[in-house]
């Protein structure tokens, strides 16, 4: 896993006045990754190459920190070992 930065944070850095939507987003980049059960009927919402799904399919989706997907399964071991493989470390997201 890569190393996350060890410099330790000061008050300014946790100022939400400073925060800008951009900076929230990258919050975790390349080290975290969501897993979001998603339904077969919101599965363009978030991969919009997908093909056309059966509807009423419960799946599992792996976001990126900031939101961008990177891979959809039917099954949640899978979209974990994804993340695992990848170095990210996955949190559920509900």
């Amino acid at each position: 896993m890569t190393d996350l930065n060890p410099s330790p944070l000061t008050p300014a850095d946790l100022d939400p006045a400073e925060f800008q939507p951009a900076d929230l987003a990258a919050l975790g980049e390349g080290h975290i990754a969501y897993v979001r059960p998603i339904r077969s009927d919101e599965v363009r919402r978030f991969f919009p190459q997908a093909p056309e799904l059966t509807p009423g399919l419960d799946l599992f989706a792996l976001l990126s920190a900031s939101g961008a997907p990177i891979m959809l399964a039917d099954s949640r071991d899978v979209v974990l070992a994804n993340a695992a493989a990848h170095d990210l470390q996955p949190v559920s997201l509900h």
